[in-house]
C-alpha cells in the first residue's frame, strides 16, 4: 500500500485531498445515529488523520495486476483478460503465468488464520433470512444514502456505472454479488462468492489504473482508495445491521458478529487494508462515524445517480408501486433534508410502517426456532431469485460486468 502526496493542510501538516473534512458539520449531523451506536465520546483525531491519508492509498497488488493487463500484446509480462478469467475458474489453468497474475492469486489464496468459515456459513444463513429487508437496506440506506457525498459518486458518473442504460445492469450485478456471498460454501476459495469478489477487486484495480492519470487527485484522492473502500465496506456490514433492525428484524449480538465477520473476510479479499477490517459491530459504527465526518459535501453526481435509480425502478415489474415504496422508505431512512438534496420527492412513511408490521409477524411469531429459521431462509431465497429475475430481465446468464 502506497501513500501519494496531494494538497497540504499546512506547512507542517500531512497532505490530504481538499475533500477531507470540508463538510464536517453536515457529516456530523448525518452521522449522529452512528455516534450513538458507536458510543463515540469525542472525535479521534489520530483516526481522522489515518482516514485523510487513506484517500491517497490504493490496493497495490491489484494495481500491479491492472498494469500488466494494460501492457501491449506480445509483452511477456502482459496478463490477458482471457487468462485472468481462466485462472479465476481453475487454479491449475495458465501454467507459467506472468508474475503480476501469480502474485495476485497467491495473495487472495492466502486465507488469513483469523477467518472462521463456520461463522461465515452462519452469517450466510442469517443474511438469507433477512430476505427483502437486506435488499431494501442495501439499495436505500447503503447505496442511495451513500450518494449524499462527493467523490465516489463522481467516479460512478465518470465510468457510466450507475447512470443511463447501465443503471439497471449495475443494480443487478450488485444484487447478484450480495446473494452469492450468502450461499453455502460460497466464500471458500474458488466458491462462487469468492470468485465474484476477486473479480470485483480486479475490476476496481482496472478502474483505478484507467482514471488515475486524469482524475483530480488533489480534490478527491485516488479514484478508488482505501478510505472510500473502508466506507463502502461499512455500508454492507454495520449499516445493514442498523437498517434491518430499524425494519423490525431481531438480530442478536452473536448474529451481528457473524455478519461482521463475513464482511471482514470479503473486505480482505477486496484488498482493503487490515487496519480497516473489524468484526466488532460497535467498532464498525465508530469507524463509520469518523468516515462520514471526513466526507465532502454532496456533488452534482449524487442527485443524478439517485434519480437514475428512481427512474430505473419504474422499468421493473410493478414499477410504479416499487418506486413509491422505495421513496416512502427512503424518506424514513434519510430524512426530508437529504431527500431534497438528492432531488427525490418526499413520501409518507407508509411502506416502513407496513414492513415493520409484517416483520413483527414474520420474525417474532412465524420465524421462531429451527423450523422458523428454515422457513425464513426459503423465503429469502425466493425473494433473491425474484429480484435477480426482475433486474436482469431476459439476460439468463446473470454475469457480472466484463473486465475491460
Amino acid at each position: 500500500m502506497t501513500t501519494l502526496e496531494s494538497t497540504a493542510a499546512g506547512p507542517d501538516s500531512p497532505t490530504f485531498p481538499s475533500r477531507f473534512r470540508e463538510a464536517e458539520e453536515r457529516g456530523a449531523r448525518i452521522a449522529r445515529p452512528l455516534r450513538l451506536f458507536g458510543r463515540v465520546a469525542a472525535v479521534d483525531e489520530a483516526l481522522m488523520t489515518r482516514i485523510g491519508a487513506g484517500f491517497l492509498e490504493r490496493d497495490e497488488v491489484g494495481q500491479r495486476l491492472a498494469e500488466a493487463m494494460r501492457m501491449r500484446a506480445g509483452d511477456p509480462r502482459r496478463v490477458s483478460m482471457s487468462d485472468f478469467h481462466a485462472r479465476l475458474r481453475d487454479p491449475s489453468a495458465v501454467p507459467g503465468a506472468p508474475e503480476a497474475m501469480t502474485d495476485f492469486f497467491s495473495c487472495v489464496e492466502a486465507t488469513p488464520e483469523w477467518v472462521d468459515h463456520e461463522l461465515i456459513a452462519r452469517a450466510g444463513r442469517l443474511q438469507r433470512r433477512f430476505g427483502r429487508n437486506a435488499a431494501d437496506v442495501l439499495l436505500q440506506l447503503s447505496l442511495i444514502g451513500g450518494y449524499r457525498f462527493g467523490g465516489p459518486t463522481d467516479l460512478l458518473v465518470a465510468t457510466g456505472g450507475l447512470t443511463g442504460e447501465m443503471t439497471r445492469r449495475r443494480l443487478a450485478e450488485t444484487q447478484k454479488w450480495a446473494v452469492a456471498l450468502a450461499q453455502p460454501g460460497a466464500l471458500l476459495p474458488y466458491g462462487e462468492g469468492w470468485r465474484l469478489t476477486v473479480h470485483v477487486r480486479a475490476m476496481h484495480a482496472l478502474v483505478n489504473h484507467t482514471f488515475e492519470p486524469t482524475w483530480d487527485v488533489p480534490r478527491w484522492g485516488l479514484p478508488i482508495n482505501m478510505t472510500d473502500q473502508a466506507a463502502t465496506l461499512g455500508l454492507f456490514d454495520g449499516v445493514l445491521l442498523i437498517g434491518v433492525r430499524a425494519l423490525g428484524v431481531p438480530v442478536t449480538r452473536d448474529e451481528a458478529h457473524a455478519v461482521m465477520h463475513l464482511w471482514k473476510y470479503v473486505g480482505w479479499l477486496m484488498g482493503v487494508d487490515e487496519a480497516w477490517l473489524v468484526d466488532d459491530e460497535r467498532e464498525r459504527h465508530r469507524l463509520n462515524y469518523h468516515l462520514v465526518r471526513a466526507q465532502a459535501d454532496i456533488s452534482e453526481a449524487g442527485p443524478q445517480l439517485a434519480q437514475a435509480i428512481s427512474g430505473a425502478l419504474r422499468d421493473l415489474p410493478n414499477g410504479a408501486f416499487r418506486r413509491e415504496r422505495t421513496l416512502s422508505m427512503l424518506t424514513t431512512f434519510l430524512g426530508v433534508r437529504s431527500m431534497r438534496e438528492l432531488g427525490l420527492p418526499v413520501r409518507p412513511p407508509w411502506a416502513t410502517a407496513t414492513t415493520i408490521a409484517a416483520n413483527t409477524v414474520r420474525y417474532r411469531l412465524l420465524g421462531r426456532g429451527e423450523r422458523g429459521h428454515r422457513r425464513l431462509e426459503r423465503w429469502g431465497d425466493r425473494v433473491a431469485a425474484g429480484l435477480l429475475r426482475d433486474y436482469y430481465g431476459a439476460d439468463a446468464e446473470h454475469e457480472l460486468g466484463a473486465l475491460r
